[in-house]
């Protein structure tokens, strides 16, 4: 059986933490940015975690060797 290929686009948005969990970058913080709150920036600046209903898509499907 052939290897599976990684969807390139899920690589570059994704990675994966030491414990297994989905890490990514939020979104909302690339123009616009004067009428958002100091706080708010801040926030987004930390990655995100995804949910574990979706880990398991990413890591069989688009990342399977991740």
């Amino acid at each position: 059986m052939p290897k599976m290929k990684t969807k390139k686009s899920a690589a570059k948005r994704y990675s994966f933490t030491g414990t297994g969990k989905v890490k990514y970058k939020k979104q909302n913080l690339r123009h616009i940015l004067t009428k958002k709150s100091s706080k708010r920036k801040r926030n987004l600046r930390r990655p995100g975690i995804l949910d574990t209903a979706n880990t398991a898509v990413i890591k069989k499907r688009l990342l399977p060797y991740g």
